[in-house]
Parts: C-alpha cells; sequence; structure tokens
C-alpha cells in the first residue's frame, strides 16, 4: 500500500521501482518480511531459479503495494535494511564455503596417501626431468580419503596440480588400505608439455590411455 493519504493501489514512484536486492538474495525470508507471499515459490524446485531474479525486478513493485508506508524515504530505509542484511548472509555464507574448503584441502594434503605419493613424484627421474625442480604442489589438491575404522581398511583417490621450474603438470592417485597400511596402486603425472603421460606406479597393470607402456 501506499502513503496514509493515497488510495489503494497507487503504483509505485518510477524512481522507487528498482533493483531489490534484499529480495534478490534473502528471497522468502525478504518475502515474509514484506508481506509478499508469492516469494515461498522459492521452495519450489526449478521455479525457485527463476524467482531469485523475479523477485530482484518485482520486489520493490510488490512490496510498495503489500506495505504502508509513512513516505518515500521510509520505504526505501526499510529496503536498504533488508539489501545490507542480504549483502552480510551472503558473505557470510562465502566465508563458511570458503573456510571449509581450506580445511578440506588441507585435510587431504595431510593425508599419509598425499606424502606418499608427493615422495613418489619428486624422486621419480622421468618426472623430474619433464618438470624440473623443485616440484610443488598447488593449492587445489581435490579427492577423497576413505576410512573404515573397523578393519583398518580404506581407499584414496587424489588430484594433485604440479608445477616445476620447467613445466606444470597434474598427477593422479589411487591407493588402498590394507591392515591399517596404505599402498598406491596408480600414480600418473600428465605434464602440459608431454602428450604422454608419465606412469609412475601402476601395480594392477591397469591400460593407461596414451601411455606407451604399461607396467
Amino acid at each position: 500500500m501506499p502513503f496514509p493519504d493515497q488510495p489503494y493501489g497507487t503504483p509505485i514512484p518510477p524512481k522507487l521501482n528498482r533493483w531489490n536486492w534484499g529480495a534478490f538474495l534473502l528471497n522468502w525470508i525478504w518475502g515474509i518480511g514484506n508481506n509478499t507471499w508469492i516469494a515461498l515459490l522459492m521452495f519450489v524446485p526449478l521455479v525457485n531459479i527463476v524467482m531469485l531474479f523475479v523477485l530482484g525486478i518485482k520486489g520493490s513493485a510488490w512490496a510498495w503495494n503489500n506495505n504502508l508506508w509513512r513516505d518515500e524515504e521510509h520505504f526505501l530505509k526499510k529496503q536498504r535494511r533488508w539489501a545490507i542484511a542480504g549483502f552480510v548472509s551472503a558473505a557470510c555464507i562465502i566465508a563458511l564455503v570458503a573456510y571449509g574448503g581450506e580445511k578440506a584441502i588441507g585435510f587431504l594434503k595431510n593425508t599419509e596417501v598425499y606424502q606418499m605419493a608427493m615422495s613418489e613424484i619428486t624422486s621419480n627421474p622421468a618426472v623430474t626431468a619433464a618438470l624440473g625442480e623443485p616440484i610443488d604442489a598447488g593449492f587445489l589438491v581435490t579427492g577423497n580419503v576413505n576410512l573404515e575404522l573397523t578393519d583398518g581398511s580404506g581407499h584414496a583417490q587424489l588430484h594433485i596440480p604440479l608445477s616445476g621450474s620447467e613445466a606444470l603438470g597434474d598427477a593422479m592417485v589411487q591407493a588402498i588400505r590394507t591392515d591399517g597400511k596404505w599402498a598406491i596402486e596408480l600414480l600418473i603425472v600428465k605434464v602440459d608439455e608431454y602428450l604422454e603421460p608419465i606412469v609412475v606406479i601402476n601395480t594392477r597393470n591397469i591400460p593407461i590411455p596414451g601411455s606407451p607402456r604399461e607396467i
């Protein structure tokens, strides 16, 4: 609703009808706070993707029509507070995701499998010749390490970005854990300058596409 002295249905002034960051970032929460119940469509799969942008575009007009405002400044002040709350919430979520990702990467780099793989990589003559020394692992180590505490078994897969003084590369590692001891079954290094991967370990003689030989 518009100001108290204006009739119901008075359209929102053009200068107030702008993109609404509070509606876009807080969507259904903003909707409840602004009596805009259509925002609850955010709980409908697929529709919610479209609704994000609809709320950003139409949010100001809907908020204007669904509430009573003292004046334009009152409207702007309230919507500005919603926008600030939305940006703070988004920043907190990004920080938590980044923190969790950093912790996950740190965990992978602290595993025995990672340490074993890097030892094999840095001591392999073919890899050191291709990459150049010293060989360093990049930040974004990905993969998974799964342990079964009941019998000491487990398995792991890691992707390790590598850099040397001569070239960049990537290592792919597969390992198993038996009776509490890790063993690397497969360790391949793909150097950017080489078409063929360098097979460091392949205990099960797995065919490696592009490799000139099988171990």
